[in-house]
């Protein structure tokens, strides 16, 4: 097998010039696509935690973590999820806004209130028509008898 080597005498060494004509390499612009995030299930999270149980040998668990991509940090959140609730403190969470709870006597509550307002305008305008007939006896000359608020 030969190899190809290069003399140093025989090549020609660049100019001064001709370096100084070459533009320097610019990076390139494309911007590389990001990788999504991983989302493990439930049942991945746990043979993987079934594989780190079963390595007794010094090294075992860092191969485990080189071929699946992992951090140990991985391992010991999944290893404290699973003390907290099994497959329930495992299954990815959903992310987003929580739900919130609906209080059974809310809509009572709301109706009630509703009502309240209807009656509380009805009233306003009786009180406002009674004013009105007041007024208008007065200026027609009509006596109106005197109960002090009594009911008869």
């Amino acid at each position: 097998m030969q190899f190809k080597t290069k003399s140093i005498h025989s090549a020609k060494q660049p100019s001064p010039a001709s370096m100084t004509d070459k533009e320097p390499k610019r990076p390139d612009p494309e911007v590389l696509e990001t990788k999504p995030r991983r989302r493990f299930t439930a049942k991945y999270k746990l043979s993987i935690l079934a594989e780190v149980d079963a390595c007794t040998k010094p090294g075992e668990i860092g191969a485990l973590l080189r071929r699946e991509g992992l951090y140990y940090s991985n391992i010991r959140t999944w290893q404290r999820q699973l003390q907290d609730g099994a497959l329930k403190g495992l299954s990815p969470k959903k992310r987003g806004r929580k739900k919130h709870e609906v209080n059974p006597l809310a809509k009572r509550v709301a109706e009630l209130e509703r009502d309240n307002s209807k009656l509380a305008k009805k009233l306003k305008q009786a009180e406002t028509i009674i004013e009105v007939q007041k007024k208008i006896s007065d200026i027609l000359g009509i006596s109106q008898p005197e109960n002090n608020g009594e009911k008869s």
